[in-house]
């Protein structure tokens, strides 16, 4: 007498195995990573096929009526993959304007077809580098529309002539960020590198911080360092307080970037990166600098991690707020941080103590 499907032995081994394999995947990354799996899988790009960022957007019209309007589909419907990024002409801010329509005052969006499953706030730490911000700003709107966001870009420019300090901009930018919405996601992003990939989804992973610049041109698409975090990071607002926020200690180095990456460690997390395959950029090189191409040496740690972390972080940032104003295509938060502390003369202290 032959066993039904149920009483099979095998039939009841495969079940039990599928049932453990589909408990671990929730365990370990829970629905929307096995989602965003899905859509990040290894696809054959070929990058020397691309598409204008702006194609197919109009197809994103107004609904008749925004009480009725479904969410937007889970993956969007005018994804192309390779994405055409060129710096040979110079963006007018009226241009970039004009193309798109849907974005208010701020430098914020929502799809003017659909309620959107996510919400982003892109945080631009800059000083000076009003070029480059044209640039972003022109490949940077589509980009995220594409994707079906809500989302605010805030440029937050560091006043005076003290050296640069990218991390303290950003605790800044949060902190402002998170006045105006309760962002599902933070993009810390910097002014000068390009998405290549609209399939590079500007969400947060839901348990760890993401890196986001996986695979920069300037460093032959790949990383620099096994700990980079540096170029275009993810972190929701837990993950960033849990972290007590970025280091206010690092003036015109990118040391900080390897602080962050030791915080989330101490913070029990660990760092997730979008696939090589998708994380590329293309770095704004406006002097189309020769020799570009070298990848960077680690910076040395400028402090203990491990004893700083808890006190210089979000709860320890100065600031003084200059000036908040919305424009068409973004925020602009202007601010002094102070400068970097005098350091005595090299030797100085050796002499002291002797």
């Amino acid at each position: 007498m032959s066993l039904s499907r149920v009483e099979n032995p095998c039939f009841l081994l495969f079940l039990a195995v599928f049932q453990a394999i589909f408990i671990l995947i929730l365990y370990r990354g829970g629905a929307s990573s096995v989602f965003r799996g899905f859509l990040e899988a290894p696809q054959p790009w070929d990058y020397s096929k691309t598409q204008d960022v702006y194609t197919n957007l109009s197809l994103f019209t107004q609904a008749p009526n925004e009480e009725t309007m479904p969410y937007c589909t889970a993956q969007s419907p005018i994804f192309v993959g390779p994405l055409t990024i060129t710096f040979n002409a110079f963006p007018s801010e009226r241009m970039i304007i004009k193309k798109n329509p849907f974005v208010r005052f701020g430098g914020c969006y929502s799809p003017p077809h659909c309620l959107a499953r996510y919400k982003s706030a892109i945080i631009v730490p800059h000083k000076n580098q009003e070029k480059h911000l044209r640039h972003l700003l022109y490949y940077l709107h589509p980009f995220l529309q594409r994707q079906q966001l809500h989302y605010g870009i805030y440029l937050i420019h560091q006043a005076g002539n003290a050296t640069f300090n990218r991390a303290k901009l950003l605790n800044v930018g949060i902190r402002e960020a998170m006045k105006d919405e309760d962002w599902d996601c933070l993009l810390l992003h910097d002014v000068d590198l390009i998405p290549e990939n609209d399939y590079n989804l500007y969400v947060c992973d839901e348990y760890y911080p993401k890196h986001v610049a996986s695979a920069i041109d300037k460093f032959q698409y790949s990383l620099p360092y096994w700990s980079f975090f540096g170029g275009v990071s993810a972190l929701t607002p837990e993950h960033y307080m849990k972290i007590n926020g970025f280091p206010n200690t690092y003036w015109g180095s990118r040391g900080e970037d390897d602080d962050i990456a030791a915080r989330i460690q101490l913070a029990g997390m660990k760092i997730v990166r979008t696939p090589v395959h998708l994380g590329r950029y293309k770095m704004v090189d406006l002097e189309q600098h020769k020799g570009s191409e070298e990848y960077p040496i680690r910076p040395a740690p400028l402090h203990n991690t491990k004893k700083t972390w808890k006190d210089d972080g979000m709860n320890s940032v100065e600031f003084k707020l200059l000036s908040r104003k919305k424009h068409l295509l973004y925020t602009n938060i202007t601010v002094d941080i102070g400068n970097a502390p005098t350091l005595p003369p090299e030797g100085k202290n050796e002499e002291e103590r002797a």
